[in-house]
């Protein structure tokens, strides 16, 4: 596979699912930052080129995952919902317990867990929200849209107008969720549990690490592949 210096981080994930892992692995940012060209993606995650490019040639072990790009939308949005909204709200209701019983025990010698906890609980906050907005709101309209077009139908006019507005506001709080997730990994050091950590320390890092992966594949899904093909089809439709 050639990679062309001008193709973004985000054209590259979605004709190369196998490529999200990769940039993972490297630190590169897919989902929110996923407009920047390869070339200024690798610099500002200070990698090399050469080497993410060698790693992106190398073949990828099948993951068996649907080609998004091709998919009926609907089928794309009950996976959202299923894989990455259920695994939400699972993970926030059970990493606000765990990370009051960690900051109440170690806040005295660690003080960045009470800004952890600050922004976990702002971004569970945020994230119950936004996903109640999708489900309800977004995600029914870009399925009665996709209905309609396969019936040659022109599709009912939303309540907000075009799907471009609730497509800006989603994208927009996407990125409120990726920076408070940053300034966790920040304060954290990278999730590097310190010495004096308890078991329960070690599972709060580790999940706050997960649930990071997480979301930059949902993010991903929704920013570089539902949404566009949402606008697309609409502007089509027209």
């Amino acid at each position: 596979m050639e990679l062309q210096q001008h193709k973004t981080v985000r054209e590259i994930v979605a004709t190369n699912p196998g490529a999200a892992r990769i940039f993972e692995k490297f630190g590169i940012d897919y989902c929110c930052g996923g407009g920047k060209p390869f070339a200024e993606a690798c610099s500002s995650a200070k990698v090399s080129v050469a080497e993410v490019t060698a790693a992106l040639e190398k073949p990828q072990p099948t993951t068996g995952e649907c080609d998004w790009q091709k998919a009926e939308l609907a089928e794309l949005i009950g996976h959202i919902v299923v894989k990455h909204h259920g695994y939400t709200r699972e993970e926030l209701a059970r990493l606000r317990p765990l990370m009051a019983k960690v900051a109440g025990a170690h806040g005295m010698n660690h003080p960045e867990l009470e800004k952890i906890q600050v922004l976990l609980q702002g971004l569970a906050e945020e994230m119950t929200m936004h996903m109640m907005k999708e489900e309800h709101m977004l995600f029914p309209y870009i399925e009665q849209l996709e209905n309609a077009v396969k019936k040659g139908a022109r599709p009912a006019p939303p309540m907000f107008g075009t799907v471009r507005n609730p497509v800006r506001m989603m994208m927009m709080e996407h990125d409120s969720a990726g920076d408070a997730v940053h300034e966790m990994r920040r304060l954290s050091h990278g999730f590097q549990v310190p010495e004096d950590a308890c078991m329960s320390f070690h599972a709060l890092y580790q999940g706050l690490q997960e649930f990071e992966a997480d979301l930059h594949q949902h993010v991903h899904l929704e920013n570089n592949i539902l949404f566009p093909r949402a606008v697309e089809m609409e502007a089509q439709a027209a």
